[in-house]
């Protein structure tokens, strides 16, 4: 018996996938188009849609645990929605969904809704899973360090109140730490949620700091227009995601991102070592290659 990841060829589930494979478990990989990436030795290409009945559920035979990476794209609920149906019709029963972190206070953030409508379905239905929720990923910064770098100005508007960016690479070490636990426990275990998110509160002007100490030049924090930056990103991307996109920084705007106390706390014990620092991922990003 196998564990299914799916979104493997994204930033989170080839992490993930490293990771089970690093750890010796029987993986497959979920890929809508085979070849599309190179993964570690002894892991299985599965060539399957979410959307996609039967080969999902052919996808889903012979797996004893799930993870359920559903990206941010119109249909994500009724992919996930699917997905869990299967699995649940399969037998499956060790599960660990990624979510998103306030979930169920983002209202109006399509993707934020769609994952607590998913979350729902694991409440009500008893499904024994590990439901992650993390906020803002640090690699998202990579769609903007260019215009860091160019024009020295930090472009995201993520406000004054606070936004607690966790690294992808810490998010994947947990997903596995969570995946194997269930997948090597006795029978189903009770389900669990996670808040996760990295150790650093920061404003927009924070963040300009600390791109500024790593290139050694001042960085200026652009302003909390949100209008402004729905218009960059729809240039070069589809008008509905940027729409999301500009309601989750409003919502970062209004709230902050920020896990309960002694999350960060929790989540160091997990991995048995520190999560990583937005400075310290910063200076990894603009290290001399």
């Amino acid at each position: 018996m196998s564990i299914l990841v799916t979104g493997a060829t994204g930033t989170v589930g080839s992490l993930v996938t490293q990771g089970l494979a690093d750890a010796g478990a029987q993986v497959k990989a979920l890929v809508r188009q085979q070849g599309k990436r190179p993964f570690p030795a002894g892991v299985t290409e599965v060539v399957a849609d979410l959307t996609d009945v039967a080969s999902m559920r052919a996808a889903l035979a012979s797996v004893r645990t799930l993870f359920l990476l559903n990206a941010v794209t119109p249909d994500e609920v009724t992919q996930a929605l699917i997905a869990l149906n299967l699995a649940k019709e399969a037998g499956i029963e060790r599960i660990v969904y990624l979510s998103v972190i306030h979930a169920d206070t983002y209202t109006n953030v399509p993707h934020f809704t769609g994952k607590h409508t998913v979350e729902r379905m694991i409440e009500s239905l008893d499904i024994p899973a590990t439901i992650l929720r993390p906020a803002y990923f640090m690699q998202n910064e990579g769609m903007v360090q260019q215009t860091i770098t160019e024009y020295g100005v930090y472009p995201m508007p993520i406000g004054a109140q606070g936004i607690a960016m966790i690294d992808a690479r810490d998010i994947a070490e947990i997903a596995v730490v969570e995946l194997l636990r269930r997948d090597r426990a006795d029978g189903p275990l009770p389900r669990v949620t996670l808040d996760l998110a990295g150790p650093q509160a920061l404003t927009g002007v924070d963040a300009a700091k600390v791109w500024s100490a790593a290139l050694g030049r001042e960085i200026v924090y652009a302003g909390d227009d949100v209008a402004a930056f729905e218009t960059q990103l729809a240039t070069y991307g589809p008008s509905w995601l940027a729409y999301d996109m500009r309601l989750m920084m409003a919502g970062i705007q209004r709230l902050g991102m920020h896990a309960a106390d002694g999350t960060v706390t929790q989540l160091q014990a997990l991995l048995g070592r520190p999560l990583r620092t937005y400075e310290a991922f910063v200076r990894e990003a603009t290290a001399p290659a």
